[in-house]
């Protein structure tokens, strides 16, 4: 698969890696033309770098690893060239306090979506610290890491499955596009409890055989009644 990464940042790097061990061709695309290359050259001589559009126009997926408040103008200005294309969104539009950017409008992936219509929005990887990310692979107590995917078009999201399986990662269904406001939501209140209150934001839900209660579970006196 042809990738073009958007962005010479942590997730960039982090993701982008995986994909050229996996034997993805990609080119890492930046408005600075040495970080372009350090980034690129970092990875191996079959990753090429090279300017924003480029990028936009090598990739049949296109990584967009960038600020929130920066994505949509640079979406924008390449809409032509990601015409048809995956355009798979990692940002987290969260700000000082653990501050939800988007406060109720569209998601940073429906701002993207909105910029270049025809483009085919995906919404994954934007619940992990990028250190995360560069686990190979992430597994935690035996289990792959599940990363919820969300976006409306088939075949845009068969191709985001592969490359959360080249991460070492188990993709998840999370619903459409319009959903993808809940993935960023979720990733703010994520990010308040693990930066801000050093809490374990696991323990937050139960095992999934309690997801809707505990009707098919022994209760306390053993008998699996229900209270």
């Amino acid at each position: 698969m042809r990738i073009g990464v958007l962005g010479t940042g942590n997730m960039a790097d982090a993701l982008a890696a995986h994909w050229v061990r996996a034997g993805h061709q990609v080119t890492i695309g930046g408005r600075d033309a040495r970080r372009a290359e350090r980034l690129a050259t970092g990875m191996g001589s079959r990753v090429k770098p090279a300017g924003l559009r480029a990028a936009a126009e090598f990739g049949e997926v296109v990584l967009a690893a960038l600020p929130f408040g920066a994505g949509a103008d640079v979406v924008r200005d390449l809409h032509v060239a990601l015409e048809g294309k995956v355009l798979l969104d990692c940002s987290n539009p969260v700000g000082p306090g653990f501050r939800l950017l988007t406060e109720g409008g569209p998601s940073a992936a429906q701002r993207l979506a909105a910029v270049a219509p025809k483009a085919h929005v995906v919404k994954a990887f934007n619940l992990c610290h990028e250190d995360v990310w560069r686990m190979r692979p992430p597994i935690f107590d035996g289990r792959p890491l599940a990363v919820p995917v969300c976006g409306d078009d088939e075949r845009a999201l068969a191709r985001v499955r592969e490359l959360v399986r080249d991460v070492g990662c188990d993709p998840v269904a999370g619903g459409g596009l319009e959903r993808a406001g809940l993935l960023e939501a979720t990733a703010a209140l994520l990010i308040a409890l693990w930066v801000g209150e050093g809490a374990d934001a696991q323990a937050i839900a139960p095992p999934l055989a309690y997801s809707a209660g505990p009707s098919h579970q022994e209760t306390e006196d053993g008998t699996g009644a229900v209270r």
